[in-house]
């Protein structure tokens, strides 16, 4: 303490007699130079988890192709979260249950995905998913997916579970109570989305499912359509997609699969609707969505980490004809890339400004699904200090 009081007073005495235009010699002990200050450590962002518990028995394939469609926009919005004036990060899981395709010993549920921030793979496993009748146990889904889910533990992050369906909220062995018990321990909330008539969902027991998790209880009509708003810019960001998709460096074992996956979720998403696949551009615009595990301008963070990763991935590395490059050659190439795909990014960004406002001037309504799940998170982050800018 002695040694930081003396360097603070020489610190304030040369202060002074610089402001008098005075010259002076201070004289500084040693030991006070050798003192550090250590840095504060940098803000650790929080993460907004969401569990999507999706009905897959036959009645559902509205919700599905909800789901299908509404994701890319949900990830948008979700990309304007900050806490603590950080961006927060995102992670995704996905169930199905109520499909007697599953196994009746596992009350017909299934863990599609685990927590993950792989955009892509999580919209190819929710165009992979089908409907079949069955038995839709929300007790069991929700215990399995508060047990089974890696959940973060930091104070400012966001664990939401969202369970979709139209069957009783309390069909099955395992007790809802018990359920949403373990979920509160946990600090998760249960949000309860009802396909079908309010009052009926309410009987049903969905209203109060959502009270006992202290989350919300939404109505939705899981037949109805999505709002698709065809804007004068989707044209041009579908064009400037392309040209992104140009700028991917694949590595490593999986490196063409996944590129080759990137591609092939836009040309299903736009098979469905284009505005749907101009939301998908906008995602990918944005530091949400990564592809460290195989492109190598995301795997990088630096020039130096960057040619670790050309050394060791040489072999793996697509297109094919950068095998006989060297590696100063193939570095070259990939910073071209990286600029480009981050001026591609720009525009595409700038194009979807003027593209919201546009869909403002429109007045259409929300889609149900996503708004749903938009409104329940931001509600929720407001106890936690987020904000969305």
């Amino acid at each position: 303490m002695k040694n930081f009081q003396n360097l603070l007073l020489a610190i304030i005495l040369m202060s002074i007699t610089a402001c008098k235009g005075e010259a002076t010699e201070i004289h500084i002990d040693p030991e006070v130079a050798m003192l550090h200050i250590k840095p504060m450590a940098p803000v650790e962002p929080a993460t907004i988890q969401i569990a999507l518990l999706l009905d897959t028995s036959n009645s559902m394939d509205g919700l599905i192709d909800q789901a299908k469609t509404q994701l890319w926009n949900l990830i948008n919005k979700m990309s304007y979260a900050h806490c603590n004036e950080v961006q927060a990060n995102l992670e995704i899981a996905l169930y199905e249950y109520g499909n007697s395709s599953l196994s009746y010993q596992d009350n017909y549920l299934r863990q599609v995905i685990p927590f993950s921030t792989d955009l892509d793979y999580i919209s190819k496993e929710l165009f992979a998913l089908d409907t079949s009748g069955g038995d839709e146990y929300c007790g069991a889904v929700i215990d399995n997916a508060v047990k089974h889910l890696e959940w973060r533990t930091g104070k400012q992050d966001l664990k939401m579970i969202f369970i979709a369906g139209n069957e009783s909220f309390l069909q099955g062995k395992v007790s809802s109570d018990m359920a949403m018990g373990s979920a509160m321990q946990k600090d998760i909330t249960v949000n309860t989305i009802f396909c079908g008539n309010a009052q009926t969902g309410i009987s049903l027991k969905w209203k109060d499912g959502a009270a006992m998790g202290k989350g919300e209880y939404t109505v939705i009509d899981q037949n109805r359509q999505t709002h698709y708003v065809t804007t004068p810019y989707d044209s041009q960001i579908l064009d400037l997609n392309n040209q992104l998709n140009g700028t991917y460096m694949a590595y490593g074992a999986q490196g063409v699969l996944k590129s080759a996956q990137q591609v092939s979720n836009d040309a299903q998403l736009e098979s469905i609707s284009v505005t749907a696949n101009v939301n998908r551009s906008v995602v990918k615009s944005k530091s949400l969505y990564n592809n460290a595990d195989w492109d190598l301008i995301d795997a990088a963070e630096d020039e130096e980490m960057l040619e670790v990763l050309i050394v060791a991935n040489k072999k793996t590395l697509a297109p094919p004809e950068l095998k006989d490059k060297s590696v100063e050659e193939i570095k070259a190439i990939t910073l071209a890339k990286k600029k480009e795909r981050t001026k591609v990014q720009k525009s595409i960004l700038e194009l979807n400004e003027k593209r919201e406002v546009y869909i403002k001037s429109q007045n259409v309504g929300e889609n149900e699904l996503e708004s749903a799940m938009v409104n329940a998170v931001k509600k929720k982050a407001t106890s936690k200090n987020y904000t969305w800018k």
